[in-house]
C-alpha cells in the first residue's frame, strides 16, 4: 500500500504530498499495530501500538485518531501487500509455483484477521464500500495466477478465481482451524486443482 492510503493529517487531505518523517512514523506504527494486533488480539490499547512504534502518542492520534483508523489502515495495507504479491508469481516463479506461492500467501493473510475480525467488522460497517472492494482486488489477483496455470496446461480447466476463493476463503476465516489442519486442507485444494490427467500420472 501506498504510505499515504488511510493517512489523516491535513497535508494528505489537502492533496499535498507527505512528509518523509512523517511517512516513516505512518509506515512504523501500521507495522506495529500489525505485531500488536497478532500478540495482542484486537482489543490491544493504542498506547501499546504506540510504544511498539517507538513514538508518542500524540504521534499516533494525529495519524489514527481512532482505533478503528488503525485496523482499517492495518487490513488495508495487508490487502494491498496480498494483492501485489500477484507480481512475484508471475514474474519469478513458473505457472504451478506462482499459484501455490499465492495461495499459501492467501492462508496466511486470512490467518492473520483472526486475532482482530470483531474490530474489522466494525470497520466495514463504518466504510461499507471496503469489504467488497477488497474482495474483488483479491479475487481478481487469484483469477491471474490461476489462468496463468490453467494456461501453461497445469491447474485444470473447469474452475475460475471466484469459485476457487469460495473454496478457500471460509477455511481462512475459520477461528478454529489449527495451522496444521490448514495445511492439510491446502494440500488438498491443491491436489484437486491439478488436471485430471495431470493426477492420473502422479498417481
Amino acid at each position: 500500500m501506498s504510505a499515504q492510503q488511510g493517512y489523516n493529517m491535513d497535508e494528505e487531505t489537502a492533496g499535498r504530498p507527505m512528509r518523509a518523517d512523517a511517512r516513516r512514523n505512518y509506515e512504523r506504527l501500521v507495522e506495529a499495530a500489525r505485531k500488536v494486533f497478532a500478540d495482542q488480539g484486537g482489543g490491544a490499547s493504542m498506547e501499546a501500538i504506540a510504544k511498539q512504534a517507538g513514538v508518542g502518542a500524540g504521534t499516533l492520534y494525529r495519524h489514527f485518531p481512532k482505533r478503528i483508523d488503525v485496523v482499517e489502515a492495518v487490513y488495508r495495507q495487508d490487502v494491498d501487500l496480498l494483492v501485489g504479491s500477484v507480481e512475484r508469481g508471475l514474474t519469478e516463479l513458473g505457472p504451478w509455483a506462482g499459484l501455490e506461492a499465492w495461495l499459501r500467501a492467501y492462508v496466511d493473510y486470512g490467518r492473520s484477521k483472526r486475532t482482530f475480525l470483531n474490530e474489522l467488522h466494525e470497520a466495514f460497517e463504518k466504510n461499507p464500500d471496503l469489504k467488497p472492494a477488497s474482495r474483488d482486488r483479491i479475487w481478481a489477483a487469484c483469477s491471474r495466477v490461476l489462468t496463468r496455470a490453467q494456461e501453461a496446461g497445469e491447474a485444470r480447466s473447469d474452475i475460475d478465481g471466484q469459485d476457487l476463493m469460495q473454496l478457500v476463503s471460509p477455511m481462512c476465516m475459520n477461528s478454529t482451524l489449527s495451522f496444521e489442519q490448514g495445511e492439510r486442507l491446502l494440500t488438498m485444494v491443491l491436489d484437486g486443482l491439478r488436471p485430471p490427467s495431470t493426477g492420473a500420472a502422479q498417481s
